[in-house]
């Protein structure tokens, strides 16, 4: 922050928002696909490890209760 008690004018605030706002990369749509492949192929493989730990721990759970 320049200076702490200076309030910056709307006009002057609408500015720097675009002026911001024109320095950030949108990633093209060959990466949004790349990625959002990657995202689905990586929840699938935690689905079905956490589905396998669960599992696991389901049985052996069930196993301990029928030894009490």
């Amino acid at each position: 922050m320049a200076s702490e008690g200076k309030k910056t004018s709307p006009g002057e605030f609408v500015r720097q928002v675009r002026t911001e706002a024109s320095k950030v990369v949108w990633p093209s749509r060959q990466e949004t696909v790349t990625t959002s492949i990657m995202v689905f192929i990586l929840m699938t493989i935690l689905a079905i490890f956490f589905l396998t730990v669960d599992s696991v721990f389901g049985a052996i759970v069930k196993w301990l209760l029928t030894l009490a």
